[in-house]
């Protein structure tokens, strides 16, 4: 059976939604073990809408949100920013730059994403402006940026958002009442008008055996599953790499993905160590040389 053709995962993300960073880990290496044998696509659901009231009080909104940042990477471990400049207002903007690039390739896509969260949850200062997401993106290896500038501002990517948005807004059944000893079980949210959409991240398997939905923060087992009962018989544990291909291959890694990703003595050489408010980021020298505001 040609898995590829058969079975897709969608995730439903948001750039700067913390419970997303923190599940980089579980995601990453879920892609590592399909290897590319399924399509896997990303829908932007946005968490910050435009349309959203502003903070009455911003400094006491962005107090509230860095302490809740806080609560959230102690369940996942993922790192945070010491200090959070602002609560992200709006994530239009990451989201149509992370879209406009996956039009350059997956691995392109994925490493442009990946900067964009880190602008929140390592620098403190969330990519929520067009200007702010494409400076973050800039020295993304392989990535042309006149050419994402010009896509991010189109309407045919406009349109993709648009239609995320739209479909992270019509969860599938079951979803509304999900329970669970997960510190984030993952029921839908609802939205203003009496909707809902998914809450961040959501996983949905599609697959000869069905459809199965996986939300909120979960456990790898839990995932492994979900493509098992959809697809019996698809890969679902990763296979390691040493310390050195690990670092080579993703360019930035928390202390929760090289556990899972990785083998061998760590750091490798040349590694360059973050440091942040939950534990240290560790970056491709290449990496930090082309990001001296993170590397400093």
């Amino acid at each position: 059976m040609d898995v590829g053709k058969v079975v897709e995962v969608v995730e439903y993300t948001d750039p700067l939604c913390p419970w997303a960073w923190g599940s980089e880990p579980v995601f990453r290496a879920l892609r590592r073990a399909l290897d590319g044998r399924v399509r896997w696509r990303r829908a932007y659901a946005i968490l910050f809408d435009h349309d959203d009231d502003p903070a009455p009080d911003p400094a006491a909104e962005t107090a509230w949100y860095a302490r809740y940042v806080e609560e959230v990477s102690a369940h996942t471990l993922a790192p945070r920013a010491p200090r959070l400049s602002r609560m992200p207002a709006d994530s239009w903007p990451s989201s149509l730059v992370a879209k406009a690039a996956g039009l350059q390739g997956e691995e392109v896509a994925a490493r442009a994403l990946r900067r964009l969260r880190e602008t929140v949850f390592v620098l403190g200062e969330p990519a929520d402006t067009m200007a702010s997401a494409l400076a973050a993106v800039r020295s993304v290896p392989g990535l042309d940026p006149v050419r994402l500038a010009a896509d991010a501002g189109s309407p045919e990517v406009l349109a993709g958002v648009r239609a995320d948005h739209a479909e992270a807004r019509r969860p599938v059944a079951g979803v509304r009442t999900v329970r669970g000893d997960s510190p984030h079980p993952g029921a839908a949210k609802e939205t203003p008008g009496g909707g809902y959409r998914y809450a961040l991240p959501t996983l949905l398997v599609r697959g000869p055996g069905g459809e199965r939905a996986v939300p909120g923060w979960r456990s790898p087992g839990e995932y492994a599953a979900a493509v098992a009962e959809v697809c019996p018989g698809a890969p679902v544990t990763p296979v390691a790499l040493s310390a050195v291909a690990a670092l080579e291959r993703y360019r930035s890694l928390t202390d929760p993905e090289r556990a899972l990703l990785a083998e061998g003595a760590w750091p490798p050489p040349g590694a360059v160590r973050v440091e942040t408010g939950n534990g240290p980021l560790w970056l491709h020298p290449e990496e930090a040389s082309a990001r001296p505001d993170t590397a400093g």
